[in-house]
Parts: structure tokens; sequence; C-alpha cells
């Protein structure tokens, strides 16, 4: 007897999730100015002023703030961003990338 091949191809089901989120932490320094982290904050994550001020304040105060939640790309992208911008301005202004616990 003769096998008879199909057309039809059998398709397997894939499961699919959310990408995994990143948190992005601003870090407090005695040398980089409330006015720059605002400016960073403005510019490379697009806070308002008045929320920019919000987290200029928290960082000061408590040391560090979470200043957005992205996916991997962007994340390391805006953290480029404004390390580039804090460096070219011969600050010392410190950011970093980690991943968002899983709820």
């Amino acid at each position: 007897m003769e096998q008879q091949q199909s057309s039809f191809k059998e398709k397997e089901r894939i499961e699919l999730r959310e990408p995994r989120r990143f948190k992005v932490t601003i870090y407090n320094d005695d040398f980089t100015t409330m006015e720059f982290v605002v400016k960073v904050l403005t510019t490379v994550f697009y806070k308002s002023s008045a929320e920019a001020e919000t987290l200029m304040l928290q960082v000061h105060k408590s040391n560090s703030a979470v200043v957005g939640i992205y996916s991997y790309d962007i994340a390391h992208s805006k953290v480029q961003k404004a390390t580039r911008m804090a460096r070219n301005e011969g600050f010392p202004l410190r950011l970093t990338v980690t991943p968002e616990e899983e709820e």
C-alpha cells in the first residue's frame, strides 16, 4: 500500500507571554545638581515637571527612586542616554536596570 502525503501541516500551539519588564532606578550622589536630575527626568523619561520634581526629591531623601518600568531594550536605551547626558555635563549620575519582580 502506498503512503499518502498530506498537504496539511500540523500546527504547534505556542504559549505567548508578556515580555519581561525592567525597572530603571536613579541614585543620589553629592555632585549631580537637582536641576540636572529634573532635566534628565523630563527629557529622557518624559516626566511632567511636577512628577520630575517629586521623583528628584524622592531620590534626594531616600537615595534612589524607580523612574520607570520598560522593556529591556527601552530601559537600557534610556539609561545610556541619561548617562551620556550626565557625563557630557561632568556629573557622575548613576542609573541601573533591574528585572521587575514577578507577581
